[in-house]
């Protein structure tokens, strides 16, 4: 049997994480997200997509994250993988550059198992 994940990095926990964002990815909620990512990337995983369908917004700060956590996983022989994106995201991300670094793709949605969602206090 094969499998379409890379290899797993020492001391993986877990195979693949997804991330789903669902509002805007700017500076003002970007400290919580970088919190939820380091967590994530806590785990080891093998493969984690960030799914951008339900984000809107989406500035240098953002794509600076992003690529950290690209970084980060490839230091560790894991992939990042960006979802869904909204063709105005999908148009931010080309003209950064960030589909030659990391894979944007169309996929479908997984049924909801084991999901958690992230709000701050103030909403």
């Amino acid at each position: 049997m094969t499998s379409d994940l890379p290899p797993s990095p020492p001391n993986s926990t877990v195979p693949h994480v997804r991330v789903e964002i669902t509002e805007e990815l700017g500076l003002d909620g970007l400290p919580e997200v970088a919190h939820v990512l380091d967590q994530v990337l806590a785990l080891r995983p093998r493969a984690v997509t960030i799914d951008l369908a339900g984000c809107r917004q989406l500035d240098a700060a953002a794509i600076g994250l992003l690529l950290d956590v690209h970084r980060r996983l490839g230091r560790r022989g894991g992939t990042l993988t960006l979802s869904n994106p909204h063709p105005r995201i999908r148009r931010v991300l080309a003209t950064a550059g960030i589909g030659t670094t990391v894979p944007v793709v169309d996929s479908p949605r997984p049924a909801a198992r084991g999901r958690a969602r992230v709000t701050s206090a103030g909403r």
